[in-house]
């Protein structure tokens, strides 16, 4: 390690980072809600006091989703809020992008978490607690500490560095998807999500589904007069158990860790209207893992394949057959092309910065906006602080130790790819 590097690395504040984490844990930057914007525009103010050239934009969203790609939304949003900053000489890409997203899935019942505060930022025994403490802000907070120190040092960085804090990732991704759309790139991206020590090079993805079974009512005392929708999905849910076996038999190597690749999960039933009622229609939703190197239009197919045999399978569906809709956010999977420096480089600056070993590259069997900087040609890998055992989870936290070593790797990352 060169004497500039020791030099950014001594000007890391620790207390600054995380105070910095606390102070956007404390904004419930909850999808759809006003906060998300309030915690973009927090991140463009701590962005311009480090002097970075700030890009601040807002975006009609009704323009975005009419573009090709639009990775999808769970939630109503009738704009979105975007800001990158940038620092070191010009050139025509940054030579390396630091990513994360500002906004946190509800908390549920306020009840539940020990603080009765989901977004008390409290620091306890060496962890700090709060809605999107681990997924992400935490990394969030990691990036701007590892900027501040590069300008704290003096340091001039011969190629740009961008930081991208994003907002709707937890929906789909329209965020980074409107980031992109406005120009920015990078040679590189490194996205803050919590890893667990691990870089993650690949992701598989997720997509939701929507069954709706009809069938015909009639009064329970005389039941077998009509058809229950209840007792079809029962043979269609069979059909999908058999699916998800099948799509999860051999894994690819970075996924071998897991017992389930592409799980396929049913997160959500509806049906009847009355207990002496023969329910007549009845709605699934659920979540549908993508394979590695699957792409969506497959994996979609594959799943209305086996629905469609299914309905073959019975007199009733035959006639009826479930119809299969595809709401919410399309999460691809994707992977950082193989051999890529950048994988090398990571690891490397994670012992650098104290790390016992290089950490572990595993697959993520999760979708994230991975997909989209590396669709737009930008090669990216996951690593940040926190497990992510505790992201949407009550009582979510992270460990400030974590936090504080990745503040370290980026700074690292920043000297050896822009300076």
């Amino acid at each position: 390690m060169g004497d500039l590097e020791r030099a950014v690395l001594a000007a890391i504040d620790d207390d600054e980072i995380v105070a910095d984490l606390q102070a956007l844990v404390r904004v419930p930057s909850v999808d759809g809600s006003p906060s998300e914007h309030e915690a973009v525009r927090w991140c463009a103010n701590r962005l311009d006091a480090l002097e970075m050239r700030v890009d601040s934009w807002e975006v009609d969203v009704a323009s975005l989703v009419a573009v090709d790609g639009f990775p999808g939304m769970e939630v109503p949003r009738d704009r979105i809020s975007g800001c990158v900053g940038t620092t070191g000489a010009r050139g025509e890409d940054p030579a390396l992008v630091l990513c994360g997203h500002i906004d946190v899935v509800p908390p549920g019942d306020f009840d539940r978490w020990t603080e009765r505060d989901p977004f008390s930022g409290r620091i306890v025994g060496g962890v700090l607690l709060g809605r999107g403490s681990c997924d992400m802000k935490a990394g969030v907070a990691a990036v701007i500490g590892a900027v501040a120190a590069v300008r704290r040092s003096g340091v001039s960085l011969s190629r740009e560095l961008a930081v991208h804090p994003v907002m709707a990732e937890e929906d789909g991704g329209a965020g980074a998807f409107a980031t992109l759309q406005r120009g920015h790139r990078g040679d590189a991206c490194v996205i803050a999500e919590p890893t667990q020590g691990q870089v993650i090079p690949a992701n598989a993805g997720s997509l939701t589904f929507r069954l709706t079974v009809r069938g015909l009512a009639a009064h329970g005392s005389t039941r077998t007069r009509g058809t229950s929708a209840v007792e079809k999905f029962e043979q269609v849910h069979a059909v999908l158990r058999r699916l998800e076996e099948r799509r999860n038999t051999d894994p690819d190597p970075l996924f071998a860790h897991l017992d389930l690749v592409a799980p396929l999960s049913v997160g959500g039933v509806r049906s009847g209207d009355w207990a002496s009622t023969v329910p007549d229609l009845l709605v699934a939703e659920g979540r549908y893992g993508v394979l590695p190197g699957e792409t969506v239009e497959r994996a979609r197919s594959t799943l209305e394949d086996a629905v469609a045999e299914a309905c073959a399978e019975d007199d009733w569906l035959r006639d009826h057959p479930v119809e299969v809709t595809w709401p919410g956010g399309v999460f691809a999977s994707a992977r950082l092309p193989d051999g890529h420096p950048l994988l090398g480089q990571v690891r490397r600056a994670a012992v650098d910065a104290g790390a016992p070993a290089e950490p572990e590259v595993r697959g993520g069997p999760y979708g994230s906006d991975l997909r989209l900087y590396t669709a737009a040609g930008v090669p990216t890998v996951q690593y940040g602080p926190g497990d992510v055992r505790f992201a949407h989870a009550v009582d979510e936290q992270v460990a400030i130790a974590d936090v504080l070593h990745c503040a370290r790797v980026y700074a690292l990352l920043v000297l050896r790819r822009c300076g």
